[in-house]
């Protein structure tokens, strides 16, 4: 198997005004604490609070796109939002290879996404997914 336990990955990703736009032109979720910067900040927030399923949109393509192999399903996944993401915020991914299953052609990993600061990057997000290789 191309996978081996222990093996990272890691990515950046940016939550552009793309991204954030066709987030919602895609799924129409315009709650006011992604879309109006003054109900946002009135409820502690530094601005308008990025969509958590961005997330799990980078996360689709980062396993779809960039792991060594086009021949993988998602199995199950799991994520625990952490802290905010804001417009324009540049976000680390980093995979590291949990398990091998030979047996089942699965493969688990655990991830994180940390808010791209040069001293002391702030936690995200953190979770885990199965994939399977398909045969």
């Amino acid at each position: 198997m191309i996978f081996q336990e222990g093996q990272t990955y890691e990515k950046e990703f940016c939550v552009s005004s793309d991204v954030y736009n066709g987030f919602i032109d895609v799924f129409h979720d315009k709650n006011p604490l992604h879309t109006d910067a003054a109900f946002a900040k009135n409820k502690g927030f530094e601005s308008l609070v990025m969509h958590g399923n961005i997330l799990n949109g980078f996360l689709s393509y980062f396993i779809g796109e960039c792991l060594p192999t086009k021949d993988v399903i998602i199995h199950s996944q799991e994520i625990q939002f952490k802290n905010a993401v804001y417009l324009n915020d540049k976000l680390h991914f980093k995979a590291q290879v949990l398990g091998v299953y030979e047996s089942v052609n699965a493969v688990e990993f655990k991830f994180e996404f940390r808010r791209d600061l040069t001293e002391n990057p702030l936690l995200i997000a953190k979770g885990k997914f199965q994939i399977g290789i398909l045969s």
